[in-house]
């Protein structure tokens, strides 16, 4: 698996979500089996760049290779002028956000509203590519199947942006106007694939290690990005690795592994957001990690009151050694989204 001259070790990636896959996260599933993965989207307006948001979003250190951008805006300059800059900090891909779906990107033509202009779609690639290319960083387009079920435009923009030096495309098989409700489909991946001789990636409601092989015999996909699923269960991806390779499932982590992962994931994060930020940011990722588990909803009740660090960290450990005493295997859990925990102290703390 390569995209451009990078070569990969394997096709399982972590999808760039807001809010979610900062560097600490993004560390956390590379240790636990991702292959690759990619920022939370970075904007392309220099007045923001020196903003605390972006500063942290484009902190990259420590990562490991390869270090993926993802960028986002309406402007081909602007969108140029920002791979420049992330390249200058350490990007080794730039990723064109044009699969977000939330209404604040889409209002301002962004994201996945790009697809309803193909004209300017294209000089955006154009232009990305054209800063890109004499660097020799590759450029990669995340897309969705189209803005609606009657505009779905997907292979038509893959491609050109193929055409147009694009390196790798990941396909969300959902529009626009879906959001993330109803089940993705996979019909339109596997058209892009056909149409295509660049690495299609498919993304979208790959959240079990079967749902996994069935998408990628379904699509001819030459790898799978998971997002909503790797919330609290970053495993997954040596789940799903251990499974294509065998057809067989690995049995639960050990709760003291669990443990022993999300304490480490809790400094990284600490480090990266300070105690205040880093607290209110933090239960979101705990709350994904207990959700399903025996105690987890009143676990989670008493976290979102602790206000600091230390307290959450010893708030966690016990938690989880109560929980080994009983199960010395990660009980199972289900895999629905609950997107919704820890968002609202997130903005709380912004």
């Amino acid at each position: 698996m390569r995209i451009g001259s990078i070569e990969l070790p394997g096709r399982l990636f972590a999808a760039p979500m807001a809010g979610v896959t900062d560097r600490p996260f993004r560390q956390l599933c590379k240790r636990l089996g991702a292959h690759y993965a990619v920022s939370e989207m970075v904007t392309s307006r220099r007045d923001l760049w020196t903003s605390l948001k972006t500063s942290r979003r484009a902190d990259h250190e420590g990562e490991a290779a390869p270090i993926a951008v993802q960028i986002a805006g309406t402007e081909p300059i602007m969108m140029a002028e920002a791979a420049a800059y992330n390249i200058d900090r350490g990007a080794q891909v730039i990723d064109i956000n044009m699969g977000c779906p939330a209404k604040k990107v889409c209002s301002l033509w962004a994201g996945s509203a790009l697809m309803k202009d193909e004209p300017l779609a294209l000089r955006i690639v154009e232009a990305v590519v054209s800063v890109c290319a004499p660097r020799g960083v590759p450029v990669t387009l995340k897309m969705r199947t189209g803005w609606s079920a009657d505009e779905r435009n997907a292979v038509a923009l893959a491609r050109r942006a193929e055409a147009l030096g694009v390196a790798m495309l990941t396909v969300h098989g959902r529009t626009r106007e879906q959001g993330y409700s109803g089940s993705a489909e996979y019909d339109t991946i596997e058209a892009v694939k056909a149409a295509v001789r660049v690495p299609v990636v498919a993304n979208g409601d790959i959240d079990t290690p079967e749902k996994a092989r069935t998408v990628l015999a379904a699509t001819g996909a030459d790898a799978l990005m998971i997002g909503r699923a790797a919330q609290g269960r970053p495993w997954i991806f040596h789940e799903i690795s251990h499974f294509l390779a065998t057809g067989e499932h690995l049995p639960a982590p050990r709760t003291l592994e669990v443990k022993a992962w999300l304490l480490e994931h809790l400094q990284d994060h600490y480090g990266l957001y300070g105690e205040f930020t880093g607290v209110r940011t933090a239960r979101k990722h705990i709350g994904w990690a207990v959700r399903a588990l025996p105690g987890g909803e009143l676990f989670r009740a008493h976290m979102n009151t602790l206000e600091n660090c230390d307290a959450q960290l010893a708030a966690v450990t016990g938690f989880f050694d109560a929980l080994s005493a009983e199960h010395s295997s990660l009980p199972q859990i289900r895999t629905a989204d609950d997107s919704s925990i820890g968002f609202e102290q997130e903005r709380q703390a912004a």
